[in-house]
């Protein structure tokens, strides 16, 4: 395939990985041994799903996405652009999980609503953690390795822990910042953001 600006990056996928037909693989994206990309799953250019990655029916997900080793990507979920998906996350779907009815019949795929995690741009989330849907992960938020997050969480929020909270705030750049003179600054660029009504902006430069 040709664009505009020359040959379209070239699209890789591993011999042993499952990925649908139906699905959708932007330019430039990898697909690494053993992972899965179901139906109708929508990955934007340059992103990469690691070996044994599972990514579900109809998910969505940005330009320049990383999904780590055996990160498990239920849908409904949508990931923004940037998004950071740490090894063996898991993003579940169903809120009151069952296998069977109240009369002991086994559930199918349409006696339950599934729900999604939602993730904004840029966000992070560490190895291990679970988002427990329906929840928002905001903008350049990240969630500590083994956090469960179960309930939404505000752009560059850094959560840590069961159930996860938040303990500070974290940069573009992901470092945690540091309170100087009432404002936060990023210890690694230097940018500075200021705090309000438990959220956080970016001072424009």
């Amino acid at each position: 395939m040709l664009n505009e600006k020359g040959p379209s990056p070239v699209i890789v996928v591993a011999e042993s990985a499952d990925v649908s037909d139906e699905a959708v693989i932007g330019d430039g994206s990898k697909i690494w041994h053993l992972a899965q990309v179901r139906e109708k799953a929508e990955l934007g250019v340059n992103c990469i799903v690691g070996r044994g990655a599972y990514i579900g029916t109809g998910v969505k997900m940005g330009d320049n996405c990383k999904v780590q080793n055996y990160a498990l990507v239920y849908e409904p979920a949508e990931l923004e652009a940037g998004v950071f998906i740490g090894p063996a996350v898991v993003l579940t779907n169903d809120t009151y999980p069952r296998a069977v009815g109240p009369d002991g019949s086994l559930k199918s795929a349409h006696d339950w609503e599934p729900v999604g995690v939602t993730i904004r741009e840029g966000a992070s989330i560490g190895a291990r953690a679970v988002c427990v849907a329906p929840v928002t992960i905001g903008r350049w938020a990240t969630v500590a390795a083994g956090a469960v997050v179960a309930k939404d969480v505000p752009d560059f929020a850094l959560m840590v822990g069961v159930p996860a909270k938040r303990r500070g705030w974290v940069g573009k750049a992901g470092f945690p910042l540091q309170n100087i003179g009432g404002n936060w600054v990023c210890p690694e660029t230097g940018a500075t953001y200021v705090e309000q009504n438990e959220t956080l902006r970016e001072v424009e430069a």
